[in-house]
């Protein structure tokens, strides 16, 4: 068991980093934030990239604020500025941007860079822990990011330094984001495979199995070749056809359906009952461009009885498939 003073000490480092971030965030000038976050748009604005670099854990933080740009839509990468000077800086494009991340402001590496996207005319954001630096003289905009001491107790081991530096990327990626206007639905865009992306892009027809694998059931198909149509492929379900409109929708008939029939008419009478008597006519149905989450609230809120499963038809009412609850769950949605 640790003892409780080296957890008042972890409690204290964390103190302390959250007071070199507050500090940092008074130091940080109007205006260099301001030409820092024009420069952010004019890159959106021509399509261009922004490109991110430094070296050892200041790369580290790089590949970060590079892989959140990233994610809500301004394309970024991270370039290791070694590689850089040996073919890499061909990724460089004039209208590009290069956010160059030091504390010291001093890395050979990044001096070594600079003239080139000096020459390429790429513009130049210089997020370091000393102003006066000459990685920040020889850059367009200057994001101050200076601690007064690392947290660790050697004063060595960037700590508070990388701390502070990933929190002004993450904010000039927030306020980027709020600057653009940028919305669920384009953060979702990113994200397809998240919660919110699936939400936000996965429709009905993604979904849905295909009319071609559900054969049609007709109103006087008996209810022994009805059973046979629900269990085929384990779908549970079956649809039956408008005899006068091929392809078009006269009814669902679920399982429930089936069991509620067998319920309400006695064993005599179930040689005598059909499709048309087990069908619930004029189903709930969807459109397959619909969002599957709408789908899922359809089937929440119906008051006439619990919905298991969605017709899915065109303008013309024609089948196209069949949304199952059981394929919202799979999918995460439900």
């Amino acid at each position: 068991m640790f003892g409780a003073s080296f957890v008042s000490a972890l409690t204290r480092c964390l103190e302390e980093e959250a007071a070199a971030i507050a500090s940092a965030a008074q130091r940080l000038s109007v205006d260099q934030v301001e030409g820092a976050l024009e420069l952010l748009g004019r890159c959106a604005d021509r399509k261009a990239k922004l490109v991110i670099t430094g070296v050892g854990k200041s790369g580290i933080v790089a590949r970060k604020i590079a892989a959140t740009f990233s994610s809500i839509g301004l394309m970024a990468l991270y370039l290791n500025p070694l590689d850089a000077l040996h073919g890499d800086l061909g990724v460089v494009a004039p209208d590009d941007v290069c956010l160059l991340l030091s504390n010291s402001g001093e890395t050979s590496e990044l001096l070594e860079v600079l003239p080139h996207l000096r020459r390429r005319g790429t513009a130049r954001i210089a997020l370091v822990g000393r102003a006066d630096s000459s990685l920040a003289r020889g850059s367009d905009v200057v994001l101050e990011a200076s601690v007064d001491r690392e947290v660790c107790p050697l004063n060595l081991a960037p700590t508070a330094s990388t701390a502070v530096a990933m929190a002004i990327g993450d904010a000039l990626a927030a306020v980027w984001m709020e600057r653009r206007g940028i919305s669920p639905a384009d953060f979702a865009l990113n994200h397809p495979a998240g919660s919110l992306g699936k939400q936000l892009t996965m429709t009905v027809a993604d979904l849905m199995l295909p009319a071609s694998k559900l054969p049609a059931l007709q109103a006087n198909t008996p209810l022994p070749d009805v059973i046979s149509g629900l269990t085929q492929g384990a779908i549970g379900s079956g649809w039956v056809e408008d005899p006068a409109r091929p392809g078009r929708l006269l009814g669902l008939i679920t399982d429930g359906d089936l069991r509620r029939a067998l319920r309400d008419h006695g064993p005599d009478r179930w040689p005598e009952l059909t499709a048309g008597d087990l069908m619930t006519a004029d189903p709930i149905t969807v459109t397959s461009d619909l969002l599957a989450v709408e789908a899922i609230q359809r089937m929440e809120h119906n008051r006439r009885k619990p919905i298991s499963v969605l017709p899915v038809v065109d303008e013309h009412d024609s089948l196209r498939g069949l949304l199952r609850l059981h394929d919202l769950v799979q999918a995460g949605l439900a």
